[in-house]
Order: structure tokens, then sequence, then C-alpha cells
């Protein structure tokens, strides 16, 4: 339960330092100034409509985003989970057979992959909540553009990745 605990926060850290990279803002930025027209934005794709999307197929949300490349990441991912929690628990199912046999050699071996077993189901929930949380951001993202600041004449940093 602690080496859970402990790959869990590595995880967290991981996700926390990742996300902090490319989240950071540059301070020098100005915001225009806004017209005197009154004018409706509405945005082109739907973040909830693309959570529901990868919420009943991972990777439909990031299809409807139209983030092609992810959706083979995110499904090679999941099989990878897949694949590796069968094997631990076949392997886990062999040696609860074999306890009555040699309690002490097998039972260890046992539980080493129950845990096993426990940390890919976990690895795939966290893959399955990203893939969630990807497709929200990609689709609040998706009318980003790149624009220049009318006011300073400075380029203004906009951000739309498309692989």
């Amino acid at each position: 339960m602690k080496s859970l605990i402990n790959h869990i926060i590595k995880i967290s850290i991981i996700i926390i330092l990742f996300t902090a990279f490319f989240y950071a803002q540059d301070s020098t930025l100005k915001t225009s100034e806004s017209n005197s027209t009154d004018s409706v934005f509405v945005m082109k794709k739907s973040p909830w409509g693309a959570v529901l999307r990868s919420a009943i197929i991972p990777g439909w949300g990031q299809f409807y985003n139209e983030s092609y490349l992810k959706i083979p990441i995110i499904w090679g991912l999941a099989a990878w989970f897949i694949y590796n929690w069968n094997l631990n628990n076949n392997y886990y199912k062999t040696y609860e057979s074999l306890t009555l046999q040699d309690y002490n050699y097998y039972y260890k071996n046992r539980d080493i992959y129950h845990d096993q077993r426990d940390l890919f189901t976990i690895y795939l929930g966290i893959t399955y909540f990203l893939n969630l949380v990807d497709a929200y951001v990609d689709a609040q993202l998706f009318d980003f553009s790149f624009s220049q600041n009318q006011t300073t004449g400075q380029p203004m940093v906009n951000l739309r990745v498309k692989f």
C-alpha cells in the first residue's frame, strides 16, 4: 500500500510540473482594448461535448477536436495497461493456487503480482481521466489564434497546436 501511495505521489508531481511549464504566462504581454461594438463570441467546439464523447469512447473527444495523433497514444497506453493488468492477474491466479504447496515463496510472489495488477488498474484510470481532461482543454483552446496587439503592435502569444 505504501508503494502505491508513492507511485501516485510521483505521478502527481510529474503531472503538476508538466502542466505548470505549459501554462506559464509572460507578464510583458498586454491585452488589447475592447472595441465599442458589441459582439458575441461563439465557440466552435463544445468542451463538455468533447468530454462526453471521450467518456463514451476514449479518443472520440480528440477526434471531435481534430487532434488525430492523440488517439493512438490514448489507445496504445490503454492497451498496454490492460495487457499488463491481464498478465499480472494471470500470474496472481497461478501463484494463488500454488500457495498451498510452499506458502512462503508463492505467497510473496502472489502479493507482488497482486500489487502490480492494482497499480496497472490505477494507471488505466489515470489514463482515462487524462483523456477526459485533454478533450476538455483541447476543445476550450480550439479557437485560440495568433494575433497582434492593435495598441502596441507587438505580437500576442496564442496557442494552437495541430499535429
